[in-house]
């Protein structure tokens, strides 16, 4: 077993900004990361450009120069690993912690490393930074599960010429449908509110309803789809039950963080806002020697949190560990 100071679970953005302040007051932590870093953003799709300027994506005093003010996908994924590579922070990569349990204020960690080998530290603090990207909202109904059916968006060509079925009114389903029509999809998209959320990048809506105004794009909105078949997205509006056929169908309903990991470890979730029991000045849960940092502090609005705001919660955390003295 290995004996650590402090893990940090999540090598994401505030993962790595969580490492980077306690490296500055002299800890040496270990990231374990069940991917690689950043990975959410590895995930977005290849086009994506950020809401924030590339200032205040920067981490542990790193500048990050970029073409233009607000960053692309790839730039932040080179920012990164640059940051990775320079501060020689501790990160074990494509390994998962499966299981953390206290004994004598000591927290032993279990985790499977992608060879299927297991390893056991134990460690003092624990940081939990596993933001949400990875646990999509489910609209829970029939066929959602079907292979053409996807929660992430990747890029446009496989589209190309296809019946493309978007569901959801924020940014994702708006970008998406942007790049499946620019690429020759026939688009449709379903979201069941009367109008898109104020949450959509505003310069993106403009480009968005030209193309529902000339056609190139079918809008339904109070759409509240009930059952996906391999050739159709069945939908209810105004008391009509409707379909439209489809080729794929693209879930851009949104992400949760895993409430369940940190309920394993005794953290106290609120039951209707999803938010972790946790001090705001220290991030330090309701479980003492665990923290909380990143988008999972938001619980269920992760509109709340970002990289930009995030980002911060390391420094508190590393504020809070070095004035007990560990």
């Amino acid at each position: 077993m290995k004996k650590e100071t402090i893990i940090i679970i999540g090598a994401g953005p505030c993962g790595l900004a969580a490492g980077l302040a306690l490296q500055n007051k002299g800890y040496d932590p270990l990231l374990i990361e069940k991917n690689n870093v950043v990975h959410s953003i590895y995930q977005y799709p290849s086009h994506q450009t950020f809401f924030s300027s590339s200032e205040k994506l920067e981490i542990g005093g790193f500048p990050f120069p970029s073409i233009e003010r607000k960053p692309k996908r790839h730039e932040a994924l080179v920012y990164y690993r640059q940051v990775a590579n320079r501060s020689k922070l501790r990160i074990q990569s494509y390994e998962r912690v499966e299981d953390i349990v206290e004994e004598e204020s000591c927290f032993y960690v279990k985790t499977q490393k992608q060879t299927g080998a297991y390893k056991m530290y134990n460690a003092s603090k624990i940081i939990v930074a596993t933001g949400y990207y990875d646990n999509p909202n489910l609209m829970e109904i029939p066929g959602e599960n079907l292979p053409h059916v996807y929660h992430y968006f990747k890029e446009s060509h496989p589209f190309f010429q296809k019946k493309v079925t978007v569901i959801g009114g924020k940014n994702s389903a708006v970008d998406a449908t942007l790049a499946l029509e620019q690429a020759g999809a026939e688009v449709t998209v379903l979201y069941r509110g009367e109008e898109f959320t104020k949450e959509v990048k505003p310069w993106i809506l403009p480009d968005f309803h030209s193309l529902v105004r000339h056609g190139a794009v079918t809008m339904e909105y109070e759409a509240e789809v009930n059952r996906i078949t391999s050739s159709h997205v069945h939908y209810k509006k105004n008391g009509k039950e409707l379909a439209v056929e489809t080729d794929f169908v693209l879930a851009m309903t949104g992400y949760h963080p895993n409430h369940t990991f940190l309920q394993r470890m005794g953290v106290k979730i609120e039951g209707d806002t999803g938010l972790p029991i946790h001090n705001k000045e220290t991030m330090e849960s309701n479980v003492k020697g665990i923290y909380i940092a990143g988008v999972i502090a938001a619980g269920n609005d992760a509109n709340e949190i970002f990289i930009e705001n995030g980002r911060h919660h390391g420094e508190k955390i590393a504020a809070s560990i070095e004035s007990e003295g560990l």
